[in-house]
């Protein structure tokens, strides 16, 4: 949603790149796994190591010729994994939980959102729930994936932050979805591997992190599901992924926002930032207003706002309703668009 540095798809300053690693190191001898223990008893919360022996067959190493990332099953035969991962390949090695590896063939990408989708040559892969939900800053989270080429590690932490940008992102464009920011170790060779929620389900595909060396600590990315999952059927649809803009940036309107800034709303998408030269700057949307309705859908949560936005096409001409000092105001506003 933002016409400015943008959340899903970033092709990052490299300074503060965490992508792929510059050299894919071979793949260790498998040893013998020790027998895995028991799961949680029924009724009880699944357990962080109960989630993670679960979900790893369907979290991959991808490798090319360049470098190591990861992926996350999308279909039996389908991974999804960042495009910076896959940058100007064609034919990549993956690498599955199991010890086995197979062919890949990258069918397409996305550089906007950052996202590529590759047909595997071994099919029956084993497809995770994805969560299109927003998590909650505060809500825990597991991140799997092959960081410096090391299958399957597992990080913990929770989220951080929602709506982020990356600093010093070298491209200005519009995003569906801004990232997820965690404090979860991410390191290069994570692009692309799997961010989960407490129970499993895959909340986002990591995508990069702020390194050390920049003063960063525990600052990672993640582009969240619901733009992973948008952008994946349109690649696998028609091999190409098209963005409907509506040029603001957008924050969750809790009731202790409402409470301290006097807002006479009770749900909508929050305004912080209205970019110059996009679709909402022309229709005089203005920071502070909070989205209420785009069309003929009402707005309650982010998640409704960037749902009406996909389901407009770019080039409509519609209405974005706003709540603003304590009247519904309606602006006739033009949908844009941005390929990638």
């Amino acid at each position: 949603m933002r016409t400015g540095p943008t959340a899903a798809g970033l092709v990052l300053a490299g300074a503060l790149l965490g992508g792929c690693t510059t050299a894919a190191p071979e793949r260790p001898p498998v040893a013998d796994a020790p027998p895995a223990t028991s799961e949680a008893p029924p009724g009880e919360a699944p357990s962080a190591a109960d989630v993670v022996a679960r979900l790893a067959p369907s979290v991959v190493t991808v490798r090319t010729d360049e470098g190591v990332g990861s992926g996350v099953v999308y279909q039996p035969d389908v991974v999804i994994t960042n495009q910076h991962v896959v940058a100007g390949a064609v034919a990549v090695t993956i690498d599955y939980a199991d010890g086995t590896s197979s062919e890949g063939t990258v069918l397409a990408g996305d550089e906007i959102t950052d996202i590529a989708v590759i047909r595997t040559a071994r099919s029956g892969l084993p497809v995770p729930e994805y969560r299109t939900q927003l998590p909650r800053p505060g809500d825990p989270v597991l991140a799997i994936g092959s960081p410096l080429g090391f299958e399957g590690t597992v990080t913990a932490g929770i989220v951080s932050a929602l709506n982020r940008q990356i600093p010093g992102s070298a491209t200005q464009s519009s995003a569906l979805v801004d990232l997820i920011q965690v404090d979860a170790a991410i390191s290069p060779g994570n692009s692309g591997g799997a961010l989960l929620d407490a129970t499993g389900r895959v909340i986002g595909i990591n995508e990069a992190y702020i390194p050390p060396a920049a003063g960063a600590v525990s600052l990672g990315f993640a582009i969240p599901a619901a733009t992973a999952v948008d952008v994946a059927d349109q690649l696998l649809t028609a091999g190409t992924a098209t963005h409907p803009v509506l040029g603001v940036n957008v924050a969750r309107l809790t009731p202790e926002i409402i409470r301290a800034y006097g807002l006479d709303v009770e749900s909508g998408a929050l305004v912080t930032h209205v970019p110059p030269d996009g679709p909402a700057a022309a229709a005089g949307v203005q920071a502070g207003d909070v989205v209420v309705a785009l069309g003929d859908q009402e707005v309650g949560s982010i998640e409704d706002l960037l749902g009406a936005l996909r389901d407009t096409e770019p080039g409509r001409q519609t209405t974005v309703t706003v709540a603003r000092g304590g009247q519904r105001v309606d602006l006739p506003v033009t949908i844009g668009s941005e390929s990638g």
